[in-house]
């Protein structure tokens, strides 16, 4: 199968598989966290480290080398259509902008917008994420981002914590509060 016919199916696929996760915004009692400790699926278990290629919704390529950048990456799996997803984001632009450069950065993967997709898609895209202040770094999809990290993603947002060896050391399922994540992140910061 070409690469653009897989892509295509992926474009079909994958938002119909999410829309159906997408769901009320959890408290932090509700949100499901999983962690190397407990269950997570085989592929998040592993101790190999990600790795992808792909383009921001600049245009700029991007690779898994950003993981090396921080102790900590907090990769936020959302849709443009999942409301607790849009919710959350100007909390986590706030956390982006709050913590030292090479300590922890958050990183946007936008699941139901392609790298192809037309620029009438990508810029209803980039006003919401103006909307929502949530101004760092957001991938399109792509083959490789998805055999990366959406695989076992069933539900959005889904967030990864990821280590600057770029193992996922940490993962949860819906939105949180502001207040919550930062309480994981640092917990998180503390173990490095």
């Amino acid at each position: 199968m070409k690469k653009k016919n897989k892509i295509r199916i992926l474009s079909v696929l994958l938002p119909a598989v999410l829309l159906a996760g997408c769901g009320a915004e959890n408290t932090e009692e509700k949100a499901q966290t999983e962690t190397k400790s407990g269950e997570t699926s085989a592929a998040l278990q592993e101790e190999e480290a990600l790795s992808f290629t792909g383009v921001d919704i600049e245009g700029n390529q991007v690779s898994s080398d950003i993981f090396s950048e921080s102790k900590i990456t907090m990769v936020n799996v959302w849709a443009t259509y999942c409301n607790p997803c849009l919710s959350e984001m100007p909390g986590l632009g706030e956390l982006a902008e709050a913590y030292e450069e090479g300590e922890f950065r958050v990183v946007g993967i936008i699941s139901d917008v392609m790298e192809d997709a037309d620029q009438e898609t990508i810029e209803a895209a980039k006003d919401l994420i103006v909307q929502t202040e949530a101004g760092y770094t957001h991938l399109l999809l792509n083959e490789s981002v998805y055999r990366a990290l959406l695989t076992e993603v069933s539900v959005v947002p889904t967030t990864f914590f990821i280590d600057e060896n770029g193992v996922v050391v940490d993962t949860v399922l819906g939105a949180l509060e502001k207040s919550a994540w930062e309480e994981k992140i640092n917990a998180l910061l503390e173990k490095r």
